[in-house]
């Protein structure tokens, strides 16, 4: 087995589920990246005093092919509009490969991806969803972003027990992009299952967390 391709943090989080479903559950979704609404207020309409002043993006599947260092071509434009309303450092890139010390250990890949897109990559130890320390560091360490609490970042990603628990656990909003770049058909049977996950808790009454309220993360 390629333990670089393990994800630790995954699979020991994954047991949250068991008690807290909705830890899953994103606070809004988008069919591709090219519909995420910009600036990212627009997408929580149904929740008091959104004020998110920055976005922590997916790579693979999200708005690049899995392993690409690009943005996929037709998201080139909308990718430049997130990148205007949300510059500098209140963007940022958090991707399972790129950046990430079990598989990048020399930020190769990470550096590829900045000079691409222009947007930082974030170096970190612990794969997504457990990396929401090191993210809130990293804004700590960048006061110019605004960012005092987690609910003022959105977390965008194609994958739910990732991107979408990632920002659950944070206390921070999740957008589910949830038609990636690679068609659910070809996709991963993890992700096919996420979708029906998503579907069954959806049709019982739940709902994601809200980030204003305080429970154990």
């Amino acid at each position: 087995m390629d333990m670089s391709a393990l994800n630790v943090s995954a699979t020991l989080n994954v047991f949250r589920l068991i008690a807290r479903p909705t830890l899953c559950l994103p606070h809004a979704t988008v069919s591709t990246f090219a519909q995420l609404p910009v600036p990212l207020n627009q997408a929580f309409g149904k929740y008091k005093n959104v004020d998110i002043r920055a976005v922590v993006l997916d790579k693979d599947n999200c708005f690049a092919y899995p392993h690409s260092n690009e943005v996929h071509k037709p998201y080139q434009d909308h990718f430049q509009r997130l990148k205007e309303a949300y510059p500098g450092r209140r963007l940022l890139i958090v991707s399972n490969t790129a950046g990430a010390s079990s598989v990048d250990p020399a930020l190769t890949m990470a550096a590829a991806v900045e000079k691409s897109t222009g947007v930082p990559v974030l170096p970190h130890r612990t794969k997504k969803p457990g990396c929401g320390p090191e993210i809130m560091e990293y804004f700590r360490k960048h006061p110019e972003t605004g960012v005092t609490r987690p609910e003022h970042i959105a977390v965008v990603g194609d994958r739910l027990t990732t991107d979408v628990m990632l920002a659950n656990m944070m206390g921070s909003y999740a957008v589910w992009v949830s038609d990636g770049v690679v068609p659910l058909q070809q996709a991963s049977i993890f992700a096919r299952m996420e979708h029906r996950l998503a579907g069954f808790l959806h049709n019982r009454g739940y709902e994601a967390p809200d980030p204003t309220s305080q429970f154990e993360r």
